[in-house]
């Protein structure tokens, strides 16, 4: 290829790459565009270690362990922090890593309950003046069971559901759907009371630490605003404007301080909404006790005490039914067939009479899956179900496979152990930041001194090789840590220094060679192709080398040490694009200048010069055979 050729190739590179980072998942300014996104010994943060434990000591399924993972980073979402990270690390650990100050991590290992509660009642989530939410998805809402229009279609954002006794089951052929639920109004009618649990017994005593903290919040919102809130029998329609005016003070409070008002309180208040109620901290609503309040869709939902856990559920996996349909395959182990079987027999025809009417689908109560502080299913109950059950409905295979997977390890399916915490400030994050830079830019120094010293003209291709890699690799590490989260840490940093010496190692051996065709009589200029195809070689088997040691580390290491690993198999993979359209290409032009024949000027020197004084022995030589051929 010519030389102009590979060097417009090199520059198509440069414009694509660039133009990936200036234009692809980004905005805001051109700082903006091309800060490379940082690890949390660079911006400061905290970082915890978690040890999944198990019997025997084995390592956990894969399955298990990234479930555990998509559970833990829900939670740390939940807190608000932005650009946390939760990621696997070797065959048994949780990284999670928060960048910012005072980041808490308390509490999000635990192991939460999954939970089987009766939807009592919904209301309007969104606020007293939202309207209320829009239906989503594709699925046709059942019709009212009092033939009323009024009752618009769910926003549930699940897919309609029918849960019908498995084919192991005894179900006698009934079934229990959850379709679309009745989308909550802020218009429910105020004389209707709320539901109070089936079976309730005289409420618990408030802890001590409940009880303050409710004190606390009594005096933030003010007499006036806790007294209406009390006075509340059931959700507020908002068609009072003082009762509306006295509540807004709730719609204040921050996520901790709505989890410890009662569940009642939360409901009723229309002002405390489900942005406020999603957020609170985990493990709010996980006694099986009480009844609880949990979102979906925008709706607000009154649930019963929990008749059923996550721990009495056996087993549930997705498959297709006779139909062809994607199903979620439900069954319980012991006596968990026994508690389910009763609270469907409470939601089928609402026994009891505990659900609101606006909740009902076809006159059967729905049941809601709760994980953490939200509800990730409510199937409406068609029948009381003695066996195993299946949940079926506008399910594709993520779907199904998704929510089995959350229903069979809706509580993390692991017990962890935190292994290591560790706490760094901002200030010192920037520290070690301007260290690693400036370890860098010596390193580079160096470089430069050396080679300019030691090869002259020739060191201008070795320092512009340098930062055309350099150039490369940031915008690699631009695009990349914006597309698939690659972070830059202080051993990364330390794997692009590294990277230096092997970029160096293929300069020594491709211009060593150069000197070698030169002894040998060649002219310069035949001698750069000839020892360009000497020295690729072995500037290819070194370069691979290292990048396999690279490769097998990234995938034997864990923590930090696989940045480094990342960090160095890059350098070096962008090292060879710049060798191939770069370096050889620009020796191939140099050769042809006047300066490269300059022993001075090109830093070839005496190899130069002994090349030219060969030159002018060169008839001497040729004639001193044939006259000594003659003499013999």
């Amino acid at each position: 290829m010519h030389p102009g050729r590979q060097i417009a190739v090199l520059a198509g590179l440069f414009v694509v790459l660039y133009a990936l980072v200036f234009f692809v998942g980004t905005s805001g300014s051109v700082q903006d565009r091309l800060h490379p996104k940082l690890g949390l010994d660079l911006v400061g943060g905290t970082r915890m270690t978690l040890i999944a434990t198990t019997e025997g000591n084995q390592p956990p399924s894969a399955e298990s362990l990234d479930r555990a993972r998509d559970i833990i980073e829900q939670r740390v979402n939940a807190q608000g922090v932005s650009e946390a990270e939760v990621v696997t690390d070797g065959n048994r650990n949780i990284v999670v890593s928060l960048p910012g100050e005072n980041a808490d991590l308390s509490g999000i290992a635990q192991t939460a309950e999954l939970r089987f509660r009766k939807v009592l009642n919904i209301t309007n989530g969104t606020g007293p003046a939202a309207p209320a939410p829009a239906p989503s998805g594709s699925a046709t809402p059942a019709p009212n069971p009092s033939g009323s229009p009024s009752a618009p279609p769910a926003a549930t954002g699940q897919p309609s559901a029918t849960a019908t006794p498995g084919t192991g089951g005894s179900g006698g052929g009934a079934e229990a759907t959850a379709t679309p639920t009745p989308t909550p109004t802020a218009t429910a009618p105020a004389a209707n009371p709320t539901p109070a649990p089936s079976g309730s017994a005289a409420p618990a005593p408030v802890p001590a630490d409940i009880e303050a903290a409710r004190k606390a919040v009594e005096t933030k919102v003010g007499p006036a605003a806790w007294a209406a809130a009390s006075g509340l029998q059931a959700p507020d329609p908002g068609s009072d404007p003082a009762v509306t005016e006295a509540l807004k003070p709730f719609g204040q409070l921050s996520p901790t301080e709505v989890a410890v008002l009662t569940p009642q309180m939360q409901f009723n208040v229309p002002t405390i909404t489900c942005d406020q109620l999603d957020k609170r901290p985990a493990g709010s609503i996980s006694k099986q006790d009480q009844q609880a309040i949990a979102c979906q869709g925008g709706g607000k939902y009154l649930l019963d005490v929990a008749k059923v856990s996550g721990t009495d559920v056996g087993n549930a996996t997705a498959q297709l039914d006779q139909q062809g349909q994607w199903v979620v395959s439900l069954d319980f182990k012991g006596d968990g067939q026994e508690k389910w079987t009763a609270l469907t027999r409470e939601a089928y025809q609402n026994s009891g009479q505990t659900c609101d009417q606006s909740t009902l689908q076809n006159g059967n109560c729905l049941v809601a899956v709760v994980l953490d502080n939200g509800i990730i299913s409510a199937p409406e109950i068609q029948g009381v179900l003695t066996g195993d059950s299946q949940i079926s409905g506008s399910f594709d295979a993520n779907s199904s496979d998704e929510l089995a997977g959350q229903l069979r390890y809706g509580a993390l399916p692991l017990t962890f152990t935190q292994a290591d915490q560790e706490n760094l400030s901002p200030t010192l994050g920037a520290e070690y930041l301007r260290a690693g830079l400036i370890a860098a830019g010596i390193g580079l120094l160096l470089v430069a001194i050396y080679a300019f010293f030691y090869y002259r003209l020739l060191g201008t291709v070795i320092v512009l090789s340098l930062v055309l890699s350099a150039a490369l690799v940031f915008g690699a590490l631009v695009f990349l840590g914006r597309q698939i989260g690659f972070t830059l840490t202080l051993a990364g940093i330390a794997g692009f220094i590294v990277s230096l010496g092997v970029a160096a190692d293929s300069f020594v051996i491709y211009f060593e060679r150069l000197k070698d065709e030169i002894r040998e009589g060649r002219s310069p200029r035949s001698a750069v192709p000839r020892a360009w195809a000497r020295a690729r070689r072995t500037i290819i088997s070194a370069n691979a080398i290292s990048i396999m040691a690279a490769v097998v580390l990234y995938i034997v290491s864990v923590g930090t040490v696989k940045g480094f690993a990342f960090a160095l198999g890059l350098a070096t993979i962008l090292d060879l694009v710049v060798v191939f359209l770069f370096r050889h290409p620009i020796m191939t032009m140099f050769a042809n200048t006047k300066a490269f024949l300059s022993p001075r000027v090109s830093g070839l020197g005496r190899i130069l010069e002994q090349h030219n004084d060969d030159d002018g022995d060169e008839p001497r030589n040729r004639t001193r055979p044939s006259r000594r051929a003659k003499e013999a």
